[in-house]
C-alpha cells in the first residue's frame, strides 16, 4: 500500500503549516519538531516570501501554494496558520473544502477594518517604502520577542517586508467570517491572551459550524511561538480529534 492509498489515520494525519507576513516556512521549524515523528508535515513558502521572494503576493496565489502543499501530502490535510497564514488557511478552506480535514487558525480572529486596518496600512506603507530598514527592525524584534530557536527560525528563511502593502490589502479584501460559515469541518481558533488580533474571536467562533476557542495565557501575537511545545500540543490534539472524525 502506497502513502496515497492510505487513509489519514493509517499514515498519520498530514499537517500543512502556513507562515505569517514577511517571514517564511522556516518559522514553523521548532513546532515541526514536535509533529514530524507522528505526522507528515509541510511548511510551504507563500508568494513573495522565503524562496519565492520577488514574486507578487496575492491571496489567490497563497491559497494555491497551500493547496499544492496539501496535494504533496496526499490531497487532504489539517491546516495550521498564524496571522497571514491563518487568514490564508481560512480562505483555503473556503476555496478547497475537500482538501481541508480541519483548521487551526492562530492569531487571526479579527476582521481587518477601521482603526486596526488604518494602523496596519500605515505600517505597511513604511515597510514597503523602506524594506531594508524594515527587515532589520523585524529581525531585531523577532529575536527579542522569541529568544533562542523560535526567533532564529523566524528569520532563517529571510525577511521580505516589501510584501507588506500587498498583504494588507489582500487580507482587507477578505471576509474570514463568511469563509468560516461556509466551511463544514472542525475549526480551532487559537489566540494569545495579549494578541490584538483576538478582538473578534467570539464573532469568529459563532461563525464556525464546528468551532472551539483556545487562549494561550500571557502571550501576544507572535508570542504563541515562544514555547513550541505548547502550540505543538494544540496541533497534535487537533490532529487526533480530526483523525477520530476521519474514521
Amino acid at each position: 500500500m502506497t502513502p496515497t492509498d492510505m487513509t489519514p489515520t493509517e499514515q498519520g494525519l498530514p499537517v500543512v503549516l502556513v507562515h505569517g507576513t514577511r517571514v517564511s516556512g522556516t518559522m514553523w521549524h521548532p513546532v515541526m519538531e514536535h509533529l514530524r515523528h507522528r505526522h507528515p508535515v509541510a511548511a510551504p513558502d507563500l508568494p513573495g516570501h522565503g524562496r519565492r521572494r520577488g514574486e507578487e503576493f496575492t491571496l489567490a496565489g497563497a491559497v494555491e501554494a497551500v493547496a499544492e502543499a496539501v496535494d504533496g501530502l496526499g490531497g487532504r490535510a489539517l491546516l495550521v496558520g498564524l496571522s497571514l497564514g491563518g487568514f490564508t488557511a481560512i480562505e483555503t478552506a473556503r476555496v478547497h473544502p475537500g482538501k481541508v480535514l480541519g483548521l487551526v487558525a492562530v492569531g487571526c480572529s479579527a476582521q481587518p477594518r477601521g482603526a486596526l486596518l488604518a494602523a496596519y496600512r500605515a505600517t505597511a506603507a513604511l515597510a514597503g517604502r523602506y524594506p531594508a530598514a524594515a527587515d532589520r527592525i523585524s529581525r531585531w524584534a523577532f529575536r527579542s520577542a522569541l529568544p533562542g530557536a523560535p526567533g532564529a527560525a523566524m528569520v532563517r528563511g529571510g525577511l521580505s517586508c516589501e510584501v507588506f502593502p500587498d498583504v494588507v490589502e489582500a487580507v482587507a479584501a477578505t471576509d474570514p467570517r463568511a469563509a468560516l460559515r461556509s466551511y463544514p469541518g472542525p475549526v480551532w481558533l487559537v489566540n494569545g491572551e495579549r494578541d490584538q488580533f483576538r478582538r473578534g474571536e467570539r464573532q469568529f467562533l459563532a461563525a464556525c459550524r464546528d468551532g472551539r476557542l483556545q487562549v494561550v495565557p500571557r502571550r501576544g501575537h507572535i508570542g504563541v511561538l515562544a514555547e513550541p511545545e505548547v502550540l505543538g500540543r494544540v496541533v497534535l490534539d487537533a490532529a487526533a480529534a480530526v483523525a477520530v472524525r476521519s474514521r
